[in-house]
């Protein structure tokens, strides 16, 4: 292939706005996979990952890109009953900062409450890479996830790990890829979050060949998230327009979906998570069948919530919407209309209640060091930890919050909804205390939206 051959299967970082360029097994064995770095994984266990290759003779139909599956289980937990898939976008950035997204915290408690499990997929695609030989799961990349789900399953000693129903959260390419899982396993899925991506405008643009769309797929609840700024934006606008042309056709099927531009952002993800996970644990707590392995519950669009769409009105139950109801949003109960409404007007979800209060405060007396554990703030997650000795704040951990993406948290955000390596502890040290001094210790929990824990 020459250069300019070479040049147009390149994808760019997140827009795929080229057809499936082909590639060819020899172009494939001269680029090496991209590295992922290591995560500690400092809280708690159990944690299980299970690495495909990247093929040096790959076979008509087969992935071409490796992939490693991280799958934290809720200790304790006997029976998971459905999997919560965290899917990040396309290119190399991305796919470095994903290694974290089973170590979320935040999102373990979603899957705590709910009896599941979180995964984090990880892919090895090298800069040079075409991303859609991953995102377009036709490629390869829904046999080999299924197949690392069978293996985790194994690893894990829990075999409903295997079969069990999956929520599908997809950023960008993430989407994308969501977007055809959908019409492959529709039956599987318990829900879908559309983060600024979909394959719906490729497909309908003849870009990509057309999926078959089964008529349990238009029973799934979604949400397409794309950033009021993606609008305007030559680079992302179509992660906007795509997004809003599938609300308009998937409502019109009868689809329980609803659109949720956030008024602050772009292709970053900001704080759409505290949208994502109230409807996620909505759509889990209505769908979950009472014995694993049963088929998932329907959906019962009537006892939805409407409003209508690009606005800011309160959401209302379906039977007193007024307007045309196959054009409106459509969220499964009233606290998803609540927190839908707070999002789109402000760019995120507001809250009152405080977080869980730390537990089983330790003290090494010889090196200062101070443990605790702490449960997470469900609808805030944790911003940070104030440390007392004494009646008296000395410290907080961390010590400047930071998250350039959205509200401060204690584990830091990414571009694409991941916590930022290295992972914090809870762990403190108390480099002022004096030694065979007693002390008496307090940890303080503060969740993202400022308030302190009892």
């Amino acid at each position: 292939m020459n250069s300019r051959a070479a040049s147009i299967c390149l994808v760019s970082l997140f827009l795929l706005k080229t057809a499936l360029c082909p590639v060819s097994a020899e172009e494939t064995k001269t680029i090496a996979p991209l590295e992922l770095p290591l995560v500690d994984a400092s809280f708690e266990p159990p944690y299980y990952s299970t690495t495909y290759e990247q093929p040096t003779d790959p076979k008509e139909g087969q992935l071409q890109i490796g992939v490693t599956y991280t799958l934290w289980i809720p200790q304790g937990l006997k029976e998971v009953r459905g999997i919560i898939v965290h899917q990040h976008g396309c290119g190399s950035g991305s796919c470095t900062g994903s290694v974290t997204a089973a170590h979320d915290l935040h999102w373990q408690e979603l899957a705590r409450k709910n009896g599941c499990a979180l995964l984090g997929p990880s892919f090895h695609q090298a800069k040079e890479q075409n991303c859609r030989l991953w995102c377009d799961p036709r490629n390869g990349s829904s046999k080999v996830f299924v197949e690392s789900l069978q293996k985790l399953a194994k690893l894990s000693g829990h075999p409903e790990v295997a079969t069990a129903p999956w929520c599908l959260w997809g950023h960008s390419g993430g989407g994308f890829w969501s977007s055809l899982m959908q019409m492959e396993y529709s039956e599987r899925i318990v829900a879908i979050w559309f983060q600024s991506g979909t394959a719906y405008g490729y497909w309908t643009n003849d870009e990509i060949t057309a999926p078959e769309i089964p008529a349990a797929a238009m029973q799934i609840p979604m949400v397409a998230n794309p950033g009021l700024k993606e609008k305007e934006t030559k680079r992302f606008s179509r992660a906007w327009s795509g997004s809003l042309a599938m609300f308009k056709d998937y409502r019109a099927k009868g689809a329980p979906i609803a659109f949720a531009p956030d008024p602050r952002t772009g292709h970053e993800t900001g704080d759409s998570r505290y949208l994502a996970i109230p409807f996620f644990n909505a759509c889990l707590q209505q769908r979950l069948p009472d014995k694993a392995g049963a088929p998932l519950k329907a959906v019962e669009i009537s006892k939805g919530w409407l409003s209508p769409l690009l606005s800011e009105t309160m959401p209302v139950p379906y039977d007193q919407f007024e307007g045309n109801k196959a054009e409106a949003n459509w969220l499964p109960d009233k606290a998803v209309a609540i927190a839908w409404l707070d999002f789109v007007k402000t760019g995120a979800v507001s809250d009152k209640t405080p977080p869980p209060a730390p537990t089983d405060v330790k003290v090494d007396a010889a090196t200062g060091t101070i443990t605790w554990k702490a449960g997470t703030d469900f609808e805030s997650g944790i911003q940070a930890f104030l440390i007392e000795r004494d009646g008296k704040q000395i410290g907080q951990l961390p010590e400047k919050p930071t998250n350039r993406f959205g509200r401060p948290l204690f584990q830091n955000m990414s571009y694409g909804d991941t916590p930022v390596l290295p992972l914090q502890k809870f762990e403190f040290v108390d480099k002022t205390a004096k030694p065979g001094k007693t002390y008496q210790y307090k940890v303080i929990a503060v969740n993202t939206a400022g308030v302190k824990s009892e």
